[in-house]
C-alpha cells in the first residue's frame, strides 16, 4: 500500500474517533447539565416554601403590652433576583451557603432601610411640629388627640420636644360621652405619664352622660347622625379651640387613611393653620415606631381594634386587614349611613370647612338681619332661621339665604338669629336641630319651615303660604 492511501485511511479513522468522543462528551455535558438544573430547582422550590411569609401581623411582648410588628414578603423579593439572574444566564443552581448568605443580606438590607425610613419619618415630623411651636406664624398650636396609635406617636414626639411640660402644645380632649371606658382611663394614665393636663371639652351645657341623655336623648345618634356629630363632636370641638385661641391645629390625618385625606400634605395654610406631622406616614409606620422606643398605647389594640372612636359604632377588624389601604379606619362608623345614603366615614370634625368658622359668624355682610335669640319671641313679618356658625349645614344656606334677603319683592323682612349659644331658649321655641327656619305672620303666628331643600324659590313658595 502506498503511503499516501495509508495516511488517508489513517486519518478517515482518527477523524471518526475523534468525532465519536465529541458525541459522546456532548451527551454526558447534556446529562450533567439537566442533573444541575434539576438540582436548582429543588432548590428554589425549598426555598420558595420555606421562607415566603404571609403579611399578617406578628406579636412580640413588650413589657406587659403587646407590639403588632406586620411582616413583609421580604424572601420572595430575594427568590425574584435569583430568577432574573438565572434569565441572564446565570447558573439557576445556588449552593446552600452561598443563598443563605445572599438572604441575610437581603434581611439585612431591609431591615435598615426600614430604620432609615423611619429615623427620615420621625426628623420631618419633628420638623413640622417645630414649624408649628416656633414659627412666628402661629401663637397658639393645639393638639386635639384621640389616644389611636399615630396620636400617640404625635404625643410622644411632642413630649421629645419638651412642648408638652412647657405648655407650648395645648393638648385637647373631646369626650362625646360614647367613647369606652378604656379610652378614658387611658388618656389619665397619659396625662400623668407625659407631665401634663388636657383640655376636656364635651356636649355644651352636659356635665355627664345623664345629663346629656336628659337634654338630647339616648339615642339621638340613632335617629339623627348628623345632630349627634353637631353636639357631641363638632361643637365642642370648635369651641375648644375658639376657647384655646386656636391658630394651629396639629392633628394625625395620614394619606394612607383613605381617599378622603389622600392628598393631604404636611402643612395647610389657611385662617386657621394645620399641621399634619404623619402625613406621608403609613399605619405600619406608626407601629414601627411606637416599637422603636417601646411607647405605651391604647389597650384596645391589643383586643383587635386597629382605631378606637365610639363604642357604639367601632369594631374590632382582623389584624391580616389592619395594614391594608384605609385599614385601619375599617372598623370605625360601623352600620351608619349620611342623609344621602352613602357609607360614613368622616365624624363631620375633619370634614371640609368644619374648622372654617369656628372663630366668625355667619352673616356677617349683606341685607339678612341679625337678632338675639331672645327677641325671636316678638318677632312679626319676617322669615327667620335659626342657626349655628360651626354647622355645616347652616354655612351651607349661607349664600342662598343672602340672596332671598336681597329679594325687594319679598314683603317681608330675613332674620337669623344665633341658637346654640342659647340652646335652652332656643328649644323652646322648637329649635330642634340647626338650622331651623320660621316663617312668622303679622299676628306673630310662627310656622316651621319643613324641608331640607334651602333655596330661594323654595322659601318663597313657602313664604306664599304661609305669611299671609
Amino acid at each position: 500500500m502506498q503511503p499516501a492511501s495509508l495516511y488517508r485511511r489513517n486519518l478517515r479513522s482518527s477523524q471518526s474517533l475523534t468525532w465519536g468522543l465529541v458525541a459522546a462528551a456532548c451527551v454526558l455535558t447534556f446529562v450533567l447539565s439537566v442533573n444541575s438544573s434539576m438540582s436548582g430547582y429543588r432548590d428554589q422550590r425549598y426555598i420558595g416554601s420555606a421562607t415566603v411569609s404571609s403579611t399578617k401581623p406578628s406579636c412580640l411582648r413588650v413589657g406587659q403590652q403587646t407590639t403588632f410588628r406586620p411582616r413583609v414578603q421580604r424572601s420572595s423579593g430575594a427568590l425574584r433576583s435569583y430568577e432574573q439572574r438565572s434569565n441572564r444566564g446565570v447558573p439557576a443552581h445556588v449552593p446552600r451557603a452561598e443563598l443563605e448568605m445572599a438572604t441575610a443580606s437581603v434581611e439585612s438590607m431591609i431591615e435598615k432601610s426600614k430604620a432609615d425610613r423611619i429615623h427620615h419619618l420621625e426628623m420631618q415630623a419633628m420638623e413640622a411640629l417645630k414649624f408649628a411651636v416656633e414659627s412666628n406664624e402661629n401663637k397658639h398650636p393645639v393638639f386635639p388627640c384621640a389616644m389611636i396609635a399615630g396620636d400617640m406617636v404625635i404625643l410622644d414626639l411632642l413630649n421629645r420636644l419638651g412642648y408638652l411640660k412647657d405648655g407650648k402644645v395645648q393638648v385637647m380632649f373631646v369626650d362625646t360621652f360614647h367613647l369606652f371606658d378604656e379610652t378614658i382611663t387611658f388618656m389619665k394614665d397619659t396625662e400623668e405619664r407625659y407631665g401634663f393636663k388636657g383640655n376636656w371639652f364635651q356636649a355644651e351645657g352636659c356635665a355627664d352622660k345623664a345629663e346629656y341623655d336628659e337634654k338630647f336623648g339616648a339615642d339621638l345618634w340613632k335617629v339623627n347622625i348628623e345632630e349627634y356629630d353637631r353636639i357631641c363632636k363638632v361643637e365642642p370641638f370648635q369651641r375648644g379651640l375658639k376657647t384655646l385661641e386656636c391658630d394651629c391645629m396639629i392633628n394625625g390625618r395620614r394619606r394612607d387613611h383613605g381617599f378622603e385625606r389622600a392628598f393631604i400634605d404636611v402643612y395647610e395654610s389657611g385662617k386657621m393653620n394645620k399641621i399634619n406631622p404623619l402625613a406621608y406616614w403609613t399605619f405600619e409606620d406608626c407601629w414601627d415606631y411606637i416599637n422603636k422606643y417601646q411607647i405605651n398605647y391604647h389597650p384596645l389594640h391589643d383586643k383587635g381594634y386597629p382605631s378606637i372612636g365610639d363604642a357604639k359604632d367601632t369594631v374590632p377588624v382582623p389584624k391580616e386587614k389592619w395594614f391594608e389601604y384605609a385599614g385601619e379606619r375599617s372598623g370605625r362608623f360601623t352600620g351608619l349611613k349620611n342623609k344621602d345614603g352613602s357609607t360614613k366615614t368622616e365624624c363631620g370634625i375633619h370634614v371640609d370647612g368644619a374648622e372654617r368658622t369656628f372663630d366668625r359668624d355667619l352673616w356677617i355682610e349683606g341685607k339678612v338681619e341679625k337678632v338675639d335669640i331672645k327677641a325671636v319671641e316678638g318677632l312679626k313679618n319676617t322669615i327667620v332661621t335659626v342657626y349655628a356658625p360651626w354647622c355645616p349645614f347652616s354655612q351651607n344656606m349661607e349664600e342662598e339665604f343672602a340672596k332671598l334677603a336681597e329679594d325687594s319683592s319679598l314683603g317681608l323682612s330675613v332674620t337669623a338669629a344665633r341658637g346654640d349659644e342659647e340652646r335652652e331658649l332656643a328649644r323652646s321655641l322648637g329649635v330642634e336641630a340647626f338650622p331651623t327656619t320660621f316663617v312668622v305672620d303679622g299676628e306673630g303666628k310662627r310656622t316651621k319651615y319643613p324641608s331640607e331643600e334651602r333655596t330661594v324659590d323654595a322659601w318663597k313658595n313657602f313664604i306664599a303660604a304661609n305669611a299671609a
